[in-house]
């Protein structure tokens, strides 16, 4: 997982594309080895303190990606042509939409 991220992180052109491509497969990476780690010393402290750790990820993660994408964008975005819908471009800045 860590691989495919940082692959990810190196090929994508933009800011964007690359939060999504570190976050995701981070998540799911730890998530595999906490539940590894559950399964291999299966005891209700540990089993607990991997829920712990697996929701406290599952909820700042996402949010820290999404606070660096706001503030990049805040800088102007990079690829404009990769953004199918621009929610936050004024109206009649809106890029052509690809049906």
């Amino acid at each position: 997982m860590c691989f495919a991220a940082g692959v990810g992180v190196i090929r994508f052109p933009d800011v964007l594309s690359r939060l999504h491509a570190a976050t995701k497969p981070q998540i799911f990476g730890l998530i595999a080895v906490t539940a590894d780690i559950a399964v291999n010393d299966f005891s209700l402290g540990t089993v607990t303190l991997v829920v712990a750790i697996v929701a406290f990820q599952l909820l700042t993660a996402p949010m820290a990606a999404h606070l660096v994408a706001r503030a990049a964008y805040a800088q102007g975005p990079s690829r404009p042509d990769l953004l199918f819908v621009d929610e936050f471009a004024p109206a009649d800045r809106q890029p052509p939409r690809r049906d």
